[in-house]
């Protein structure tokens, strides 16, 4: 079982906020792997070695958990959804990923931390790439409220740091992979495994992803590189791969042979017009690159797990699921 370990004198005592969450759960495992010392914090459900907090706005009270803390990384937020349900999803997106982020922010440089890693998103920079990838010095592009809230995070986070000293540091991934994924990448494994026929075999776009071992370890790294504040770092794999490509791999990682239909894209485009899918669709066939030059030059850092390795290790996982619930 995690536990919170004591100080140590050269190390940072790190402040995780959604420790229970995909990400938050690997990172609070590979900070025990490293013995490096940490708080772990969750809105609700909390065990011995966390610290509950509850909900997420502009009076969530961290005082407790920020106690002896040097760094935060703030992973918790409102994410995407694919099926927006609130009647003022901008309103509700800015209250846990703006006001609640900024008041965290506060309450951390109170407290005497030095450092903040804020996990904001790729969508800040937009929806789709053109003829070349995204790079954190582009003009970001947000376009839908998940994303517009993420921008707003950065820049009122710039802001502050600025006027207080905290060093800040943001990190925009594209989509996160590895075992326990959900969403799109889990029903991308469930249709492969159960061989069903995909009209996808002449999608030739690029899409940057980034497995999840390969982020955890460039965030752990932000909590101390002597570079990395004051920045804003792309991440991937550093292997972009189109559709039927990842869908290849997927196969491959499950001995199976993909049943890929070569239909034209603009087929499959028009089909998803009429039925009211359109958005749906631009992601399938569309391209989304990120570049990270930047982060690797900077931080002297390049993925640590190769592309087909991660795919490797979340079918595992996902197939293991499957066995389990089969056996219950």
């Amino acid at each position: 079982m995690w536990q919170v370990i004591e100080l140590q004198i050269h190390m940072h005592k790190i402040l995780i906020t959604g420790a229970s969450g995909f990400v938050g759960t690997a990172v609070c495992e590979a900070l025990t792997g490293r013995g490096i010392p940490f708080v772990a914090t969750v809105r609700s459900q909390r065990t011995a070695w966390q610290y509950q907090v509850g909900e997420l706005n502009g009076a969530t009270d961290w005082h407790a958990a920020l106690a002896g803390c040097d760094v935060v990384m703030h992973l918790a937020a409102r994410v995407h959804v694919m099926h927006e349900t609130a009647a003022d999803a901008l309103s509700a997106y800015r209250e846990v990923n703006v006001a609640a982020t900024m008041n965290l922010a506060r309450q951390a440089h109170m407290n005497g931390v030095k450092r903040f890693v804020f996990v904001s998103s790729v969508k800040v920079n937009g929806e789709a790439t053109g003829q070349r990838p995204f790079s954190s010095a582009d003009q970001p592009a947000p376009l839908d409220p998940y994303g517009i809230s993420k921008l707003e995070a950065e820049t009122a986070l710039q802001e502050f740091a600025r006027n207080s000293g905290m060093e800040l540091v943001i990190i925009r991934p594209p989509l996160v992979y590895g075992p326990g994924v959900r969403a799109n990448f889990q029903l991308l494994m469930k249709l492969v495994q159960r061989g069903v026929p995909l009209p996808l075999g002449s999608v030739d776009n690029r899409r940057s992803m980034v497995a999840l071992d390969n982020l955890v370890d460039l965030l752990i790294l932000c909590c101390s590189h002597g570079a990395a504040p004051g920045q804003i770092f792309m991440v991937s794999d550093d292997h972009d791969v189109s559709v039927s490509t990842l869908l290849h791999m997927l196969a491959r990682a499950m001995g199976k042979r993909p049943r890929l239909l070569s239909v034209p894209t603009s087929w499959i485009a028009a089909a998803a017009a009429l039925l009211g899918k359109s958005t749906q669709a631009d992601r399938v066939l569309g391209s989304l690159q990120v570049d990270i030059t930047h982060t690797k030059q900077t931080l002297n850092w390049k993925p640590q797990v190769g592309m087909q390795q991660a795919i490797d290790k979340t079918v595992a996982s996902f197939l293991s699921s499957i066995h389990a619930s089969v056996v219950k």
